[in-house]
């Protein structure tokens, strides 16, 4: 497997296209990473809290419209 090094320098390489192509592959990995993180995290209950805090100021009309 290459280094971090060696990835970095073969991408330096790689024409405008690939770059590009490259970087839309690495956002939506990294947007597919993130939403599994939100997913378990949310499933273990670790928005729970902030869910209840939101809902009671919503009740409490601590809201606005956007």
């Amino acid at each position: 497997m290459s280094t971090l090094i060696d990835i970095e320098k073969a991408i330096e390489k790689l024409p405008q296209e690939d770059f590009h192509q490259l970087r839309r592959w690495i956002a939506n990995r990294d947007d597919s990473h993130w939403d599994d993180e939100i997913s378990r995290d949310a499933a273990a209950g670790r928005f729970d809290d902030l869910r209840r805090r939101i809902t009671q100021d919503h009740k409490n009309g601590l809201c606005t419209e956007l």
